[in-house]
């Protein structure tokens, strides 16, 4: 079989992450069975829809490096193509005009509601047995193995009550008035059982009385969601369909169009959505954001998609994934049907870890971007002598660039009362003669200059716990962001003698 996946986001809102997780295992599944991934932007609600969602979602998958094999299909563009799929289904019986106008198909599940209300509340003080007047004196005076018949009874009228709607025009019939308006609706099977065969939930049955006669055209003549993206996944080869598992019951539902057309139905696997880490459903506290909010905190694109991945699939191992990695190993069986909780936590050691092994340049050209002003030459080179060692503290890129504010500051560095008080006196001393020991040092490196502290400590009869906090004020104002011979490596001996003689003036 040549796999074909697609990922077909409603440009109603920008790409979240559950969307991206959904992008992320078709991308994952078809990469790994050498197939293609195809994206769909489903436009056709036109009132909500909007350039700028769509943009972002191209955008935000370009930035996590899941690339489509062709250019995006647009759904409300081939709405042609979706009426002549329905008026076949017309041509073969399959499908039919319904005149049941929208007002009287209101009432008619109105009242049906209030059937099953009133049924349910019959069917409960039945199995109670616990009322004293009116009809609940004679609930109360029956038998167990009356009420339990009775309760029987109820059931049954309850699921009848359920079933789906079965328009009165689905064997023909003429419409009400000359010009009354219509409807396409599919005919409904009526026996036997819908069955989707989940690769992750198993078996799904739906009964197939309880699947309505779908609408397939409006009124208007415009299709359906449902039609549309039947007839969109035939004309584009899709054989995989993985989504959330929100659209469960729409499997149910388009799996009788697919049927009616007489095309083969697509492999399902259904994944159980995102929780937050309590177990709630996703918000914006959870962490339910859009994938361009991620970037903006500071995560790398391969970060968000190494966690990702691990939410719903497990391949056996816990060692952290890149695409190309995670593509050959993943299987829709390895994926679980527990809900997911998205643990920000988890997610910084992710981003952690690859911030460490990210390319130097790469990733300091990510923190000058995460300064948004422009940053001076200087600057961006002691940034760069930074990395190595600021990248170890950093969880995100936001962070490294608030360790490396100390590297930005102009001269002279502002010192408060306290901080003025720490390089006075005996410490003042100290720091003039430690000036001219690293102004005479050979080697200006993190190595070389670790020894010599801890040498000229040893020289003025101290511990370095006398010469690092005046050190550390007169360099940077106090910045706890690294261990001093790591400030001295970065600043570069200019600046660093600079920084020394304005702040014991």
């Amino acid at each position: 079989m040549n796999v074909v996946t697609r990922f077909a986001p409603s440009p109603t809102g920008f790409l979240h992450i559950g969307g991206a997780r959904t992008a992320l295992f078709n991308w994952l599944f078809s990469r790994g069975a050498g197939g293609r991934f195809l994206l769909r932007i489903e436009d056709t609600d036109r009132e909500r829809s909007t350039q700028a969602a769509i943009d972002a979602i191209i955008d935000g998958m370009a930035w996590l490096g899941l690339d489509a094999d062709e250019p995006p299909l647009f759904q409300f563009a081939r709405a042609d193509r979706h009426r002549a799929a329905a008026q076949s289904l017309i041509d073969k019986g399959l499908a039919f005009r319904c005149y049941v106008s929208p007002e009287a198909l209101k009432e008619q599940r109105t009242q049906q509601e209030s059937d099953i209300a009133k049924l349910r509340g019959l069917r409960a003080r039945l199995q109670d047995q616990q009322t004293t007047n009116g009809l609940d004196s004679a609930i109360a005076a029956m038998s167990r193995s009356e009420a339990e018949a009775a309760e029987a009874r109820l059931a049954a009228t309850l699921k009848d009550k359920q079933r789906g709607f079965r328009s009165p025009y689905r064997d023909g019939g003429r419409p009400p008035e000359p010009n009354a308006p219509w409807v396409v609706r599919l005919r409904a099977p009526d026996t036997g059982e819908v069955v989707i065969d989940d690769q992750v939930q198993g078996p799904v049955r739906t009964p197939a009385q309880d699947i309505d006669d779908l609408v397939l055209l409006r009124s208007d003549g415009t299709p359906t969601y449902m039609l549309a993206v039947v007839v969109d996944d035939a004309d584009m080869g899709v054989t995989h369909v993985i989504r959330g598992d929100d659209h469960l019951t729409n499997a149910a539902r388009q799996a009788p169009i697919i049927d009616a057309m007489g095309w083969d139905r697509p492999v399902y696997a259904h994944v159980p959505m995102i929780h937050g880490i309590d177990g709630a459903k996703l918000s914006k506290r959870h962490g339910a954001l859009a994938v361009q909010a991620y970037r903006d905190m500071g995560y790398l694109p391969e970060a968000l998609t190494a966690y990702l991945m691990r939410l719903g699939w497990s391949p056996g191992h816990d060692e952290i994934l890149t695409l190309q990695e995670a593509a050959p190993l993943f299987r829709l069986q390895q994926l679980g049907k527990a809900p997911a909780r998205l643990d920000v936590e988890k997610l910084n050691f992710v981003n952690a870890q690859m911030m460490r092994s990210a390319d130097l340049d790469r990733l300091a050209a990510l923190v000058l971007e995460a300064s948004g002003a422009p940053v001076s030459p200087a600057f961006a080179e002691r940034l760069r002598r930074a990395l190595p060692a600021l990248r170890l503290r950093g969880k995100t890129i936001l962070e490294i660039r608030n360790l490396a504010g100390f590297l930005a500051q102009d001269r002279p560095i502002v010192l408060d009362d306290k901080a003025r008080n720490l390089v006075k006196g005996e410490a003042n001393a100290r720091l003039r003669a430690l000036r001219l020991a690293l102004a005479d040092a050979s080697d200006w490196n993190e190595e070389a200059l670790a020894e010599l502290l801890k040498v000229f400590a040893a020289a003025q009869g101290v511990g370095l716990g006398a010469v690092g906090p005046p050190l550390r004020m007169a360099l940077t104002g106090g910045a706890a962001a690294l261990d001093l011979a790591q400030i001295l490596a970065a600043l570069g001996r200019d600046e660093t003698l600079a920084r020394l003689d304005e702040t014991l003036l």
